[in-house]
């Protein structure tokens, strides 16, 4: 009969975090276990082949965490990863004559869209701010739960005060991006295209007292990574991610999912794997910790279940809101490049139609109100694409003998959770979407007829949660980024430092942890602080903190002497 296995800490999941955080603890020293259900790590992050030569990113598409400590902290150039340092549209950002799309054609950005834009972004000072407020925003841990959050403790607001002072006002805590921008920029075109851009990212446009969270999520990719794509997409990212963690004594084990969290007098001490796992010991134990890289939902209620649970503690979770709209994703192989019409000049992908907030808000009442089909006509829906341009030549995304990829293409639809005819409801209608996608693209594009297309594939909410058990709410932000669920209130307060009320659990999963969605190695670097607090960890001379980290009373501080 097969051993059970042992290690310092099991991490339930492989996705970026869960591989992440094993790479941190691997460098450490630590003995660390990943457990992943499905026969490849990588959650969200992944590359697929639909058809042969035609390359296509189901999921996560763009870099969003180059202000990330994690890139020095792992040297993961060491491991394989390479930026993507050109791609066959040049800068974009730095085309300001380009203007933004709207359905009358292209609107000029003024001097002040321009200024505005710089100044909140950091880049108006003396050095550049961008890197620290990026990481004051998603790079430090909540604040302990004895210390009380101020207008002058919380990271972002200590940033502005110092570096840009005459951005700074108490009033930016009950802003939403619209009143941010409306102080700051000039024309609506530009300040929807940025309150779209942080919708699909995270923190949306319209929540109040998240400005600056909504609008770091758009500069982390269109100013401090310059919509880069990494080489290999962000599977290759991820792969140097894993092999960090493997090079640093990892074990990460596929076709393994867990079927409960072993709680022994209140203490999590291991786990055990579904009848159906490959690995052939069925009980795998940790000495110090184990931690879900899971959603926290299916944490509390199936591996962990209620009755180790305070049962107001398990209602909290299971009130979590994901009302934070889901992505339908769509992949157009067509024959010739699709042209944009000539009202469109140097179109190339990004968001369309930007005309006004009335037009955003309408698809706010389709997504979060309604909660149904699209009722927004296909002419005034709004969409992200990305043209195979983006890509370097020597990283090409077709490589068969015809054909142009214009993939993904993002439509904002209701979670299937709340899809008021059901979770199937936008599957059973797909006919239907494929089309609307198609009719809402040909406002822009004049060739995008049957003619030209060879094949499009789509993934909907409810396949994307298939695809990818981590996908609650059928995107990667999970639950919703709003005031009262980010930060010190991420998802809840009394889970918001990583810590479980069960000894030895800790979270590690994008519903579950403060910054949220996207690979940001965010989580893990936020969740080491925590760890080295409780004693767990010792890393060495290569880590540093925070700068705006506060240690909890009692405990070990996360700074390095």
């Amino acid at each position: 009969m097969a051993k059970d296995e042992r290690y310092d800490f099991v991490i339930v999941g492989g996705g970026p975090n869960g591989v992440t955080l094993a790479a941190y603890l691997g460098k450490c020293g630590a003995s660390v276990c990943v457990l992943e259900e499905r026969p490849e790590a990588g959650g969200a992050c992944e590359n697929t082949e639909p058809m042969a030569g035609v390359h296509i990113n189901p999921h996560a598409m763009f870099l969003y965490g180059g202000a990330a400590p994690g890139f020095d902290q792992l040297e993961l150039w060491k491991y394989g990863f390479r930026a993507m340092d050109e791609n066959q549209m040049g800068d974009i950002m730095a085309d300001v004559d380009r203007g933004v799309p709207t359905t009358q054609g292209m609107s000029k950005l003024t001097e002040k869209d321009q200024m505005g834009y710089a100044k909140l972004s950091g880049l108006l000072a003396q050095p550049p701010f961008t890197r620290e407020l990026l990481r004051a925003t998603f790079w430090c841990p909540p604040h302990p739960p004895e210390v009380e959050v101020t207008i002058d403790n919380i990271p972002y607001m200590q940033v502005y005060k110092q570096y840009q002072p005459d951005v700074w006002t108490e009033e930016l805590l009950d802003m939403d991006l619209f009143d941010l921008m409306d102080e700051h920029l000039e024309s609506e075109p530009w300040k929807v295209q940025q309150a779209i851009i942080a919708w699909y990212s995270g923190a949306a446009g319209h929540w109040r007292g998240v400005a600056i969270p909504a609008w770091c999520c758009n500069i982390a990719l269109v100013i401090y990574t310059r919509m880069h794509v990494p080489r290999g997409g962000m599977h290759d990212y991820f792969h140097a991610v894993m092999r960090c963690a493997i090079a640093h004594g990892a074990v990460i084990r596929t076709c393994c999912p867990v079927d409960e969290i072993i709680i022994n007098d209140g203490t999590a001490v291991g786990v055990r794997l579904r009848d159906t796992a490959t690995c052939a010991g069925k009980k795998i134990w940790a000495t110090k910790a184990v931690i879900s890289g899971v959603d926290v939902r299916q944490t509390f209620n199936k591996l962990v279940g209620p009755q180790h649970v305070d049962r107001g503690l398990l209602q909290k979770v299971n009130d979590i809101s994901l009302k934070g709209g889901s992505i339908y994703v769509s992949h157009l192989l067509t024959r010739e490049p699709l042209r944009p019409k000539a009202k469109f000049p140097k179109f190339i992908g990004g968001a369309y139609p930007m005309d006004s907030r009335e037009m955003y808000y309408d698809h706010v009442a389709d997504v979060d109100g309604k909660r149904g089909n699209p009722t927004v006509p296909a002419e005034r829906a709004m969409w992200l694409s990305t043209p195979s341009e983006r890509f370097a030549i020597t990283d090409p995304q077709v490589t068969r003998g015809e054909g142009h990829l214009m993939s993904p293409v993002y439509h904002l639809v209701p979670p299937p959770e709340y899809h008021v005819d059901g979770p199937d409801a936008i599957n059973r209608w797909k006919d239907g979407m494929n089309q609307y996608v198609v009719d809402s693209m040909s406002e822009v594009y004049e060739n995008l007829n049957s003619d030209n297309i060879i094949a499009r594939w789509a993934n909907s909410p409810y396949d994307s949660e298939f695809r990818n058990t981590g996908m609650i709410g059928g995107t990667w932000c999970g639950t919703r980024h709003c005031n009262d669920q980010w930060a010190e209130n991420r998802p809840i307060p009394e889970l918001a430092r990583y810590r479980t009320p069960i000894d030895g659990l800790y979270l590690c999963n994008q519903t579950a942890c403060h910054p949220g969605g996207l690979f940001l190695m965010a989580i893990p670097y936020n969740l080491m602080h925590i760890m080295i607090e409780d004693g767990l960890v010792e890393p060495g001379d290569w880590w540093y903190a925070s700068p705006w980290y506060i240690p909890q009373q009692g405990k070990k501080s996360a700074r390095r002497p």
